[in-house]
C-alpha cells in the first residue's frame, strides 16, 4: 500500500517548435531544462520514494550529439543518462523519455532539476520541446 504525499509537474514547452528552440551547452555546461518542487512531510512520511518522469523534445543540428541528461535534487545529482541524437537523414527529431526514483528522501521541500549538456565536441543539438518533468512523492509501506 502507497500513500501520495506530494506530486509536482510542469510543461514549460507544450509543443515540438523549432521557431524557439536553444542549443544545449557544451560540457561541462548544462542547459537547465526543467525544475519542479516535492515537500515530504516530517511525520508519517518515511520510508518513501519520488518517481521523476521527464520528457525532451531535442533536434539533432550537426553531427551525432551524445547528451548527456541529468536529475538534481537540491544541487546534488541523483541520475543520469545519455542518449545519442543524429543530424542527418530521417532521424533528426527525438522526444527523449527517462524516469528515476529517489528513495528516503528526509523531510522538508525539495528542488528537483533536470538539465542536458553535449558530451561530443564539433557537433550541435537543440531543445525544441515539448518538455515535461513531472514528479510524486510517496510513502511505502515494507
Amino acid at each position: 500500500m502507497v500513500r501520495v504525499l506530494d506530486k509536482a509537474a510542469v510543461q514549460p514547452r507544450r509543443t515540438f517548435n523549432p521557431s524557439t528552440s536553444f542549443i544545449i551547452r557544451r560540457s561541462p555546461g548544462r542547459s537547465r531544462i526543467a525544475t519542479i518542487q516535492i515537500k515530504i512531510p516530517a511525520v508519517n512520511a518515511q520510508p518513501n520514494r519520488v518517481e521523476l518522469v521527464a520528457t525532451v523534445g531535442v533536434k539533432g543540428v550537426t553531427g551525432i550529439v551524445q547528451i548527456l541528461f541529468r536529475i538534481f535534487r537540491d544541487g546534488v545529482e541523483i541520475f543520469n543518462t545519455q542518449q545519442g541524437i543524429e543530424s542527418a537523414g530521417s532521424e533528426q527529431n527525438y522526444a527523449v523519455t527517462f524516469q528515476a526514483v529517489d528513495r528516503n528522501v528526509k523531510a522538508g521541500t525539495h528542488v528537483y532539476t533536470v538539465t542536458a549538456e553535449n558530451r561530443t565536441a564539433n557537433t550541435r543539438a537543440d531543445v525544441v520541446g515539448p518538455i515535461s518533468f513531472s514528479g510524486l512523492a510517496v510513502q511505502t509501506r515494507t
